[in-house]
């Protein structure tokens, strides 16, 4: 048999060779070598898993596993049961620390583990000549480990180079201290809990295949391949995961993975589709108000940053955010805490009013430095010129979204107000193309409310038909909020850019003594039928925007 030791961990040739993605040599990383598995014909090592009992159970987490909450809580009582035990040997072959990336290759994506109880436990075993089954009795603290609590153990033929090659941490034991082919044993200690998964792990880094299918099961061999860094295994489950019909317990429960497995590029994929789904269910906040205010934080993170969320404007996200912060850490350091460093930048201060800008800076929920921080850029960025805005949207991130503009309900204005010679507020509506579109054939899209005098208005724009109802058209209208015996007069007066000019054109002028609740407008604000108005060389959609302007003045 040949030699495998004398020059496979070289490092210049393993990188060279068995690593390389490029060429032919990615052909043979992915061969299937699942004839050679446990068959000391091609084997150079014997591989010895000593079982340990669990403290509480001594089958896989996904034994008897048949959801994927059920997989969940199982291996939430294991954790807090091996904590209270606090049998765990924390104990690390590899001190490196790097980051899975989907473009490296198996040995570059080594993942640290970080959970006590998934802590990978490696010994290389050096029997005296002449008795290969003994134990060397050496000075690695690894062989002082008390092994009371060895339930059983299993040997397996091993090849150093399809494991080497699969996975750094195996790479590492290989070249770590080993000299000469002589020194064959290798111990693994694993817990019951991690034998079906371990083994069916083994099985992958020589077939690149699985024969299990149930998520709970894949979860526990994703989990297996994160604490042994086989990534190419992590893509394989997280592949076969995203192809399982998802629910809000697997979601949340693929984003509450230990940091580890989250941090890994191989599993990314699968987070993303989680944050996709629980973004598509709960779009609409409102109709699952109790289910999504008892979310976790990660949940709660994931319909925050969609950029389709429906509210009603982002004074409602604020406000959502602030009763849900309260509700789930109601000490108020704590609550500082998440809202400070994971929260306040999923909230879009820069499209909520100015009134509720100035509420934040009052509240006690967020520290002073942070509320101030987020109001003054909301107000820089509101003073920014139209295409400033729209270039700062544009260059937004997937992570920071800060500068674009959800989906509302009520859609944000500009208002420019003045107080002499005369009360009187000047309120610039944009709508985009599809958003007018959308409104065939009797929709409504309304403003967020501004005010005048004290008084809360609103502009509102309908698709509906002409007085003669012979087509529809396109119609602007102006409503009082507050309801009530209140009276107001009030001259107001619509215009839209138009082009080739691009100008403000007037296009109605009124005025109306207002109560409570009370609208007026204009039906067909165009004098122009629907397919016309949205037509593509129609003359009031300027790079498929529409603008839209309505000037109020208090009548004297």
């Amino acid at each position: 048999m040949k030699d495998f030791n004398s020059d496979l961990f070289e490092p210049g040739t393993v990188m060279d060779s068995d690593y390389s993605r490029g060429g032919a040599s990615s052909s043979s990383s992915d061969a299937d070598f699942g004839f050679a598995f446990n068959d000391s014909n091609f084997s150079d090592r014997i591989l010895r898993i000593e079982i340990m009992d669990d403290s509480v159970e001594t089958r896989s987490d996904s034994d008897g596993c048949t959801t994927i909450a059920d997989w969940a809580r199982q291996r939430k009582r294991r954790r807090e049961d091996i904590k209270k035990e606090n049998n765990v040997v924390d104990l690390t072959l590899l001190p490196d620390e790097q980051i899975l990336n989907e473009n490296q290759t198996d040995i570059d994506d080594f993942v640290p583990c970080e959970n006590q109880d998934e802590e990978a436990v490696a010994m290389v075993e050096e029997p005296p000549s002449g008795d290969e089954t003994a134990v060397a009795n050496s000075n690695d603290s690894n062989l002082n480990m008390d092994c009371s609590a060895v339930a059983r153990v299993r040997t397996l033929h091993i090849s150093s180079p399809i494991l080497a090659a699969k996975s750094p941490f195996f790479y590492k034991l290989f070249s770590n201290g080993m000299r000469e082919s002589e020194q064959r044993h290798v111990t693994l200690r694993i817990t019951a809990s991690e034998e079906a998964a371990l083994m069916e792990l083994l099985n992958f880094m020589y077939s690149n295949s699985l024969s299990i299918t149930s998520p709970p099961g894949l979860l526990d061999v994703l989990m297996a391949a994160d604490k042994f860094e086989v990534a190419s295994c992590m893509r394989y489950c997280s592949r076969l995961l995203r192809n399982i019909p998802m629910s809000p317990e697997s979601a949340l429960l693929y984003l509450e993975l230990p940091s580890s497995v989250l941090m890994a590029d191989a599993v990314q994929p699968l987070t993303d589709a989680a944050k996709q789904y629980l973004a598509g269910r709960y779009k609409d906040i409102t109709k699952f108000q109790e289910e999504v205010m008892g979310l976790p934080l990660p949940g709660i993170e994931a319909i925050l940053s969609s950029d389709e969320l429906q509210v009603a404007s982002e004074d409602a996200v604020y406000d959502f955010v602030l009763k849900w912060a309260r509700t789930q850490y109601p000490r108020l350091e704590d609550r500082r805490e998440v809202l400070g460093t994971r929260l306040a930048r999923l909230i879009r201060f820069p499209y909520m009013t100015c009134r509720r800008l100035k509420k934040v800076l009052s509240c006690t929920d967020f520290d002073n430095d942070v509320s101030s921080k987020l109001v003054i850029e909301a107000l820089f960025f509101k003073a920014e010129a139209p295409h400033r805005q729209r270039v700062l949207a544009a260059e937004a991130s997937s992570s920071n979204r800060l500068f674009v503009e959800r989906a509302y309900k009520y859609r944000p204005v500009k208002v420019v107000e003045f107080e002499l010679p005369r009360q009187q507020c000047v309120v610039y509506l944009d709508l985009k193309r599809e958003e007018c579109a959308n409104l065939f054939p009797s929709g409504r899209v309304y403003s967020q409310a501004f005010h005048l005098g004290g008084q809360g208005f609103f502009l509102s724009a309908h698709c509906n038909m002409d007085q003669q109802s012979s087509f529809h058209c396109f119609g602007l209208f102006l409503g009082m909020q507050e309801k009530g015996s209140v009276s107001f007069a009030v001259d107001y007066e619509f215009a839209a850019r138009s082009r080739p000019t691009e100008e403000f054109v007037s296009k109605y002028k009124g005025n109306y003594t207002f109560t409570g609740g009370k609208a007026v407008g204009y039906r067909n604000l165009f004098a122009i039928p629907w397919t016309s108005f949205l037509a593509e060389d129609s003359l009031y959609f300027i790079n498929g925007v529409l603008h839209l302007r309505a000037e109020l003045t208090i009548r004297q």
